[in-house]
């Protein structure tokens, strides 16, 4: 059992950057590396989105296309805390961010299509991209 709490959202103009952060603390016998970490987007009045994913070490990544290119997702295993840079921002970005985190997931593409019954999620943070 990991309990997830993000930070970082805020308003940014077009072409702006933002870091969001997602601090885990662990519960159960699993370290934050046991950990597959992700974020996942949600618009007002559109399903929820997946926007990226890394691995337990942090070597390997997988972004939504919609944010290939402009976002990147890393980790620091030593401050159990995984990160979304967000750049060059577009209106369409503006949702509440979402961290999330599977122990099982092992596929980081596959995330993107199906969760699992037992992934974490945090609360969320608001982005809003406007001028």
């Amino acid at each position: 059992q990991v309990q997830l709490t993000e930070s970082g959202g805020g308003t940014v103009q077009p072409g702006g950057s933002l870091r969001l952060s997602c601090r885990a603390s662990v519960r159960s016998e699993r370290t934050f590396r046991s950990y597959v970490m992700g974020w996942f987007r949600q618009a007002s009045g559109k399903e929820r989105e997946f926007v990226a994913a890394i691995s337990h070490g942090g070597g390997s990544e997988y972004y939504a296309d919609s944010v290939k290119g402009r976002f990147t997702i890393f980790r620091d295993n030593a401050q159990n805390t995984v990160y979304l840079q967000m750049n060059t921002l577009a209106p369409e970005d503006t949702a509440v961010y979402y961290c999330a985190a599977s122990w099982r997931q092992r596929n980081l593409a596959g995330w993107s299509y199906m969760g699992n019954s037992d992934d974490s999620w945090g609360l969320g943070t608001q982005v809003v991209v406007s001028s």
